[in-house]
C-alpha cells in the first residue's frame, strides 16, 4: 500500500446547497475544497453506492475525476449487501460504479458494513472471491472491508479473509472502550493480523466537534489553539498500524482546519490522551443517542422519518437542558416536521435499524423524541 499523508476526504457528508435535500451538493465549493486537499498533498477519497442518497459517486467525477490527473489522486468505493440478493448485483453495481465516477479503476474498494447479519450473505454470494478478481484484472489495486460487529466476528473474519489487505474500523476516543463498538479491541486484532487500518468516524459524526464547555475546558485550556474536531482526528491517527483517517468534511473551514495539522502530523501523548479519556467518561453519561449521522437508515423509511437530523436535535437539546434549562431546538424540530414524518409517526417496522452501523434501538429512541418534543 501506497505511503500517504493520513488525512483521507469522507465523502459521505458533502457541503449541500440546501440542507435539507441529501442530494444538493455543492459542487462549486466541492471543486474548492478537492482543489485545496489535492494543494496541501492530500490524495484520499472516500465514497460509497449510497452516500448522499446515491449521488456521490457522481459528485465525485465533477468536482474531482473530470479536473484532476488520475495518478493524482488515490479513490475509494464499496458494496453494500443491503442492494443486491443475487450474484449478477455485484456487477451491477460495481459497474455502475465505475461509469458514475468515471475514475476507469478504484484504488482501495470494499465489501461494506460486515456484520453478524450481512457477513454470511457475502460470503453465500461469494463476494470476496469476485473482489479478488476485481483485483487480478486490474480494476481494483488493493481490497478490504469496513467493519461493524464484535470482536470474536472480526478475528472470524480475519482468519477465513487472508487476501484482504486492509480493514476499515469505527475508531474515535468515545467508542475506544465501548463494549458495544469495541473500537480497541478491534484494532488490536487488525494489529495480530497485521493488517493496516483506515478509520471511519473519528469524530463519531461531529458529536465530538460539539461539545459542552464543562467538557471541553480541559482540552481547550491545554491547547488553545486546537479545534475539538482536531484532537479527535489526531487520537485516531496517533495509533501506529492506521493508515488513514477519514474525516467527513462539509465546509471549506473544516478542511483547512484539518490540513493544517495533519500536514505534519505528531501523535499524542499519553498526557493529551489521558484528557481525552476523562471527556469520554463525561460524554458517555450525557449523550442521549449516540448517532453519527451517516444516514443510511432514512432511504428506506416508509414514514419518511428525518431519523438523523431528530437524533442531533435530541441530543443538543439534551444538553443543552443540562446547562441553561429550556427546549432550544423545538423550533427546528417542527420546522422539519413539515418536510419529514414525525418521530411520532414512526411505526417500528425495524428496517432502520436492521441497516445501522452503530446497532442502536432507533425505534424506542424515536419514541423518546416524540415524547420530547410532543406532536
Amino acid at each position: 500500500m501506497n505511503s500517504e499523508k493520513k488525512l483521507g476526504f469522507g465523502l459521505m457528508r458533502l457541503p449541500l446547497t440546501n440542507p435539507e435535500v441529501d442530494t444538493s451538493i455543492d459542487i462549486e465549493q466541492c471543486c474548492k475544497m478537492t482543489d485545496t486537499f489535492l494543494e496541501r498533498g492530500f490524495t484520499y477519497f472516500d465514497t460509497a453506492w449510497m452516500y448522499h442518497n446515491f449521488t456521490s459517486e457522481k459528485a465525485v467525477k465533477e468536482f474531482l475525476v473530470n479536473r484532476h490527473p488520475r495518478e493524482s489522486f488515490t479513490l475509494t468505493s464499496k458494496l453494500h449487501g443491503g442492494f443486491f440478493d443475487d450474484l449478477e448485483g455485484r456487477d451491477r453495481i460495481f459497474n455502475e460504479q465505475l461509469e458514475k465516477t468515471g475514475a476507469g479503476y478504484f484504488d482501495y474498494y470494499l465489501i461494506h458494513d460486515i456484520n453478524h447479519g450481512n457477513y454470511e450473505k457475502y460470503l453465500k454470494l461469494d463476494c470476496f472471491n469476485w473482489l479478488k478478481a476485481k483485483k487480478e484484472v486490474g480494476l481494483v489495486k488493493h481490497m478490504g472491508f469496513s467493519f461493524h460487529g464484535d470482536a470474536p466476528l472480526l478475528e472470524r473474519v480475519l482468519t477465513e479473509q487472508p487476501d484482504i489487505e486492509f480493514v476499515q474500523l469505527q475508531i474515535n476516543y468515545l467508542d475506544w472502550e465501548s463494549d458495544n463498538v469495541q473500537s480497541r479491541k478491534c484494532y488490536e486484532l487488525c494489529e495480530k493480523f497485521d493488517k493496516k487500518v483506515i478509520v471511519m468516524e473519528p469524530v463519531k459524526g461531529g458529536n465530538l466537534a460539539n461539545l459542552p464547555q464543562y467538557i471541553s475546558e480541559p482540552m481547550t485550556k491545554m491547547h488553545p489553539d486546537w479545534s475539538l474536531s482536531s484532537w479527535a482526528v489526531r487520537f485516531a491517527a496517533s495509533h501506529k498500524n492506521i493508515f488513514m483517517v477519514l474525516s467527513g468534511m462539509s465546509n471549506i473551514a473544516q478542511l483547512e482546519d484539518n490540513t493544517a495539522y495533519m500536514q505534519n502530523f505528531e501523535p499524542l501523548n499519553d498526557e493529551e490522551i489521558a484528557v481525552l479519556m476523562e471527556a469520554a467518561e463525561k460524554i458517555r453519561k450525557d449523550i442521549a443517542v449516540p448517532c453519527t449521522g451517516c444516514s443510511y437508515c432514512t432511504s428506506g423509511c416508509p414514514m419518511q422519518i428525518a431519523i438523523p437530523k431528530y437524533f442531533e436535535l435530541y441530543n443538543n437539546d439534551k444538553k443543552i437542558i443540562k446547562e441553561w434549562g429550556w427546549k432550544e431546538k423545538r423550533a427546528e424540530y417542527e420546522e422539519l416536521t413539515k418536510t419529514f414524518g414525525c418521530a411520532g409517526e414512526c411505526i417500528g417496522c425495524g428496517q432502520c435499524e436492521g441497516i445501522c452501523p452503530q446497532h442502536l434501538p432507533i425505534v424506542s429512541k424515536l419514541q423518546e423524541v416524540a415524547a420530547h418534543y410532543g406532536k
